[in-house]
């Protein structure tokens, strides 16, 4: 009877354990799309992994470096970034991935506006910083 109590009692704990990081995740995620439409530079070095890859519907790709810079020099800005949908397919102690469906709207120094509706791809690392941002794909619904 005490092994099937302490069975349970781990069961429940990794349970706890696993709400508590989809929780922190998501609010990673909302952390990092108020950082893009803020351009919250300290923010962004924070979320975003030093190999971070973040890729466009359009093919353009960033690395983290080119997120920072590019939102800084008006090449990229985002009015709105709104998830529609969140889903974590897979979550542990070191990595997670999660689909979303967004809606944004911004500019650039190439399209006057632009309002996209994407389904996105996320891998997020967690480290000694927190979650991270190591990889981001999208397409357009």
């Amino acid at each position: 009877m005490k092994y099937i109590f302490a069975i349970c009692l781990l069961f429940i704990s990794v349970i706890s354990l696993a709400q508590v990081d989809s929780v922190s995740l998501k609010q990673a995620m909302s952390d990092l799309d108020k950082a893009l439409v803020s351009k919250d530079e300290k923010a962004l070095v924070q979320l975003l992994h030093a190999d971070a890859s973040y890729g466009h519907s359009n093919g353009w790709v960033q690395n983290k470096t080119d997120i920072i810079e590019d939102l800084k020099s008006g090449k990229l800005i985002y009015d709105k970034i709104e998830n529609t949908s969140v889903t974590i397919v897979a979550i542990n102690n070191n990595w997670a991935t999660v689909r979303t469906n967004t809606n944004a709207t911004g500019r650039s120094t190439t399209i006057p506006t632009f309002e996209l509706k994407l389904h996105v791809l996320q891998v997020w690392l967690k480290t000694k910083n927190g979650w991270q941002l190591l990889a981001r794909q999208s397409t357009k619904l």
